[in-house]
Parts: structure tokens; sequence; C-alpha cells
């Protein structure tokens, strides 16, 4: 696979995509990854800080990548190189999957790749996005986002989702975790980022513990018929006061929450067990395979069955970023 730099990349989402494909993990039953940094030329790749990228490949190299990741920009307006946005749609006319953090998107719009398709962006970017690439559709509230075969990450975290999101399509779930346990980060978030807009930063308060307790119960019991009043109870709360301390904590209210984690819980299981669909529904709390559909259709826009289906078939497909053998 290939990191593509050019002056005005991000230095985080580059440390983002090196420490996700291009730190060895073979000792965790992780594949080993062929990560390439892929410039115009071999001189060093200037970022801000006084830092810099020295490619270990030239754009001709992409030929043979079978994913492109692209970073953000620290100026979101910088204008990439006309031969890396010819190497870009190059690369999409070969069918090869490319994905952008962040400001990225921007230069995926710029070689016109996003023109009559759908993209996301940082919320705090969106306007500025559609007012220089107005042919392109803006998800607002998506983590992250494909559109013929062309991926795109909301803000810094989201840029961590979209990385991890891509290992677990090409190389499973338990990769996909054993990544996301070495970098301490969630390998699976399930909302949007709408949550980040409209909710600032939760205060740290006396209920902080009591509510980490909760949500530690809730995860281990999603088995059973949990209702709001039963969480607030555990909290030593009034349901009005367990909710809105919850919404202040984490952004979200208790049963969007809840929700959240019966669909993920119900991801894992379609992604590592052969269980029937009744069976997942009941361990995750939905009741029944009927609710279960309706949650997948409302959050995923999938059912369980399609999702057990394109889960494994893209893990047959894909292998991204796999070392080639000689």
């Amino acid at each position: 696979m290939a990191l593509l730099a050019f002056p005005g990349i991000r230095a985080f989402d580059v440390s983002v995509i090196t420490e996700v494909w291009g730190t060895d993990r073979t000792d965790r039953d992780v594949p080993a990854f062929d990560l390439r940094r892929v410039a115009t030329d071999p001189a060093p790749v200037p970022m801000r800080g006084s830092l810099t990228l020295t490619p270990d490949r030239t754009l001709s190299w992409l030929s043979r990548a079978d994913l492109v990741v692209v970073p953000g920009l620290d100026d979101h307006l910088t204008p990439a190189p006309e031969p890396v946005l010819a190497a870009l749609r190059r690369a999409h006319a070969r069918g090869t999957t490319i994905a952008a953090l962040c400001g990225g998107a921007f230069t995926l719009a710029q070689a016109g790749l996003l023109d009559g398709r759908r993209a996301i962006t940082h919320w705090n970017l969106v306007d500025l996005f559609r007012a220089h690439h107005p042919l392109v559709t803006v998800e607002p509230d998506a983590l992250f986002f494909e559109d013929a075969n062309i991926w795109t990450a909301a803000g810094t975290a989201a840029g961590i989702d979209l990385c991890l999101h891509l290992v677990r399509l090409s190389h499973g779930a338990e990769a996909a975790a054993a990544i996301a346990r070495s970098m301490v980060t969630a390998p699976f978030r399930t909302g949007t980022q709408a949550q980040f807009i409209e909710h600032p930063t939760p205060r740290a308060d006396r209920d902080a513990d009591a509510l980490a307790s909760v949500r530690a119960y809730a995860i281990h019991h999603l088995h059973e018929p949990l209702t709001v009043a039963d969480l607030a109870h555990r909290a030593g709360m009034s349901p009005r006061s367990f909710a809105r301390h919850f919404t202040s904590a984490t952004g979200t209210t208790p049963l969007r929450w809840l929700l959240d984690q019966r669909i993920a819980a119900a991801q894992k299981l379609l992604e590592r067990t052969d269980l029937p669909m009744p069976e997942i529904a009941h361990r995750t709390g939905f009741g029944s395979e009927v609710t279960m559909r309706q949650h997948f259709a409302s959050r995923l826009a999938t059912s369980p069955r399609s999702y057990r289906a394109s889960f494994r078939q893209a893990g047959e497909d894909r292998s991204f970023g796999r070392q080639r053998r000689p």
C-alpha cells in the first residue's frame, strides 16, 4: 500500500498511517504490511514543525499499490502537484482503493475523483469544501464514507477509525482489534461526528465514576432488557437526572448509546461467528431478528445478513497492504 506524500500534508495523519500499516505486529498475529511512502521524487517532503518525510518510492510505484492513502493538509486549500493528481486519477481508473483522511478529501476533489460522488470531511470544513467543490455531495455527519471505492474520513480521530476499518475489511476484526489495542484506541466506533459538533467536552464531576460503572455493567448485560430506569437506579439517580448527566458525559442519550453498543456487539458476532440470526439478536438484547434487522437498516443502511455476507466477501477479496512475496 502507498502513503501519498507532497508538501503541506499533516504530520499527524502521516503518523496515523505509519502506526497502523508501518509497525510490525506479526508477534500479535497481525499480517506484515508493505507500506511505501510515495512522492513525485526522492527528495524529503517538508511538513509543519520542521519535520520531513523521506519517500522510498516515486509515483510510478502506485501501479503496484492495492491501497493509496492521502493524508490531510495543514492548509486545506493547498494545491497538490499535478503529477500527484494525475497519479491518483490513474490509480482510481485501475480500480485501486483510495482513502483520504480529514482534509485529504480536498486533494481527491482537486483530482476530480469526487465529482458527482458523496464524501465527508471535518465538520468545520464542510462549508469551505462545498464552496470550492460544488459538484461533490458532502455527507456532514458520518465518521467515514465510501463511494465508488473512494473512502473519505472526518476529523482527526475519524482518520484512525477509517484506517482501522480498512484493516477490518482486508484482514478481519481480530487484526484491527490487535492494532487498536496497541494504539490504546477503540477498534470500532459507532455514531456520527455530529455528536462532536453539538456537545462540548464533558466536564469531570462527581458522577463520572458512577456513569462509567453503569456503562461497563450495560456492556456486560446487553442480553438483558435494560431500560434507562434500570441504569439510573444502578447509578443512584432519578431517570431524568441520569439522562442529563449521561448525555453531558458521552455526547449522546442513554438509549442511543445502548443501541450503539447492541449494534456493535451484533456486528462482532456477525463477523466472527456462524451463529444464527435469532441467537445473535438474543445475545445482543434486540429480542428478535426482526427488531435487529430494523435497527441495522436504520443505523447502517443494511441488513444483518447483508452485513455478514459483505464483510466476509470483503475479507476474501481484499488484502490491503499485505507484504508481497518476492
